[in-house]
């Protein structure tokens, strides 16, 4: 089983102090051309430190510690487990401009699931650091892939990014959909084509595809 560390890619001994931080977003403060002593901004870069510890405490986080607690007491069910329109907020790592959108995870178990918040944590998990969207896709899967050991597991990520509404192109309304299908999700159409009807459908269920 890949570990997947919860600790940052910097290092605790040279990262920057919050004094330090401060300092940098009062910098950024009159690179924009305002002044950051004035009454309206002497307290901003205190938020937007306090802000980024919330965006950014997926760092903070291990996966594996989420997923590890598990239930076998299913009475032999291994039909799909699925959560749809799991909300999320990130940000990108090119531009650190929020990413808003959904997610929706299933999983087929084998001998044992997890409960559903845990499905949440994960996806929140990974949003709660810099990204791109594929990756976090990838990340998700591959995490609860690892832990579980199902059978499959596929996750479906649809997202706008304002990187993309609010600069560069100018394009709001447009989406983005990523998706990443492993096991009986990239093996079997039939797998694939259910839970993509699902998540697709609101009204679909499993019998009707029978």
């Amino acid at each position: 089983m890949a570990h997947r560390k919860p600790l940052s890619a910097v290092n605790d001994d040279i990262r920057p102090s919050r004094e330090e931080a401060e300092r940098a977003v009062r910098t950024l403060i009159e690179w924009a051309g305002d002044d950051p002593a004035r009454e309206g901004l002497l307290d901003t870069p205190k938020r937007v430190v306090k802000a980024f510890e919330e965006y950014f405490q997926g760092y903070n986080a291990d996966p594996e510690e989420i997923l590890k607690r598990t239930f076998e007491e299913v009475e032999g069910y291994d039909e799909m487990v699925l959560l749809k329109d799991i909300r999320f907020e990130s940000h990108c790592e090119h531009h650190m401009a929020p990413i808003i959108g959904k997610a929706h995870v299933a999983y087929l178990p084998k001998n044992r699931v997890v409960g559903i918040s845990k499905l949440a944590r994960v996806v929140e998990l990974y949003a709660q650091r810099l990204q791109i969207q594929e990756k976090m896709t990838a990340q998700i899967a591959n995490a609860i892939n690892d832990v579980l050991q199902p059978e499959g597991v596929a996750v479906v990520v649809d997202a706008a990014h304002q990187c993309m509404t609010c600069r560069g192109v100018h394009k709001p309304g447009v989406s983005m959909i990523t998706s990443k299908m492993l096991g009986a999700f990239r093996d079997n159409d039939r797998t694939r084509r259910e839970f993509l009807s699902m998540v697709s459908n609101p009204s679909a269920t499993a019998f009707e595809m029978v």
